[in-house]
This record gives C-alpha cells, structure tokens and sequence, in this order.
C-alpha cells in the first residue's frame, strides 16, 4: 500500500521535520509512504474574498497535479467526518483490501483547500472543530497514520 500526503508550503520548522522523518521511518516496514510539498501562493496577510479564492485555486492545482486518478483521497477539511484511531485504522484496512492501494491525504494551506480539490475527494476528514495550523496537521496526521497500521497489525504501539 502507498499513503501519501500532500501539504502546501514548505515545511521549515525543524522539530515538524524530524517527528514526520521519524514517524515515516517507522512506516517503512509496512507500507509505502510519501510526504509531497506543493508550493503555496505568495500573498499579502489581508485578502479580499475573490483574492483567498484565487490563492486556492493555484494551490489546488498544483495539488491536483500531484494526484494519480486511482487514488482514493481524503481531504482534510473542518466540516469532515471525525475518526477515531481505530475508525481511522479500519478504513485505512478497507481501502487496501478492497478499495485501493493507493491513498492520498490532502491538506491544504493556510487559506484552506479548493472546491476542485474538495470535489476530487471522496471523503472528508476533520481532527476537530479546533483550527490547527496546516503545517503542524502533517505530523499530526503522519502519526495517526503509523498509530492506524500499528492497530491494524495488531502490534502495541511504541510511544
């Protein structure tokens, strides 16, 4: 099985890099992982309505681009549906056993993702109705990831 995600923006800060390198270490011995950075649309911090459309237009595009039209992808989005681990997990196992083996997990900027991206999706996925930033959501993410292989081996998971 291949899961990636693909996160806009470049990642800088340096202890997010180490803990998803280290999360997408462990993954290695079991399935396929890929962490895709797509680049984010330069902008001012004030925007119009019709300005935040644009920047995610862009960066929708060049998400998409990145997309392989088999892949099964989940957005992450604040109105998604909550999982648990364990949910998360479980449909992780159905998607590899009977869906696809190819998942995408996509996480848009700081302005949110487009409504091309969003309609690309079959599901939507929400950690909460809290507002995280996008770039800590990858590591987030990355672990729930391990977290949902390690239950679906049913190995304990090593903290």
């Amino acid at each position: 099985m291949l899961i990636q995600i693909i996160g806009v923006g470049k990642l800088k800060e340096k202890y997010l890099v180490q803990g998803i390198q280290e999360y997408a270490k462990r993954l290695t011995p079991y399935i396929k992982f890929q962490m895709v950075e797509v680049a984010d649309e330069k902008a001012p911090d004030t925007l119009s309505d019709a300005e935040v459309s644009i920047v995610k237009e862009r960066e929708g595009e060049r998400i998409l681009a990145h997309i392989k039209e088999s892949a099964h992808v989940i957005a992450l989005a604040i109105g998604g549906q909550l999982w648990s681990s364990e949910e998360l997990a479980a449909e992780i196992d159905r998607l590899g056993t009977y869906g696809t083996s190819h998942v995408v997990f996509v996480i848009g900027g700081s302005h949110g993702l487009s409504d091309q991206v969003l309609r690309r999706a079959q599901q939507r996925l929400s950690f909460g109705r809290m507002t995280l930033p996008h770039q800590l959501m990858r590591l987030v993410l990355v672990e729930q990831i391990y977290r949902a292989v390690k239950i679906n081996r049913g190995e304990p998971y090593h903290k």
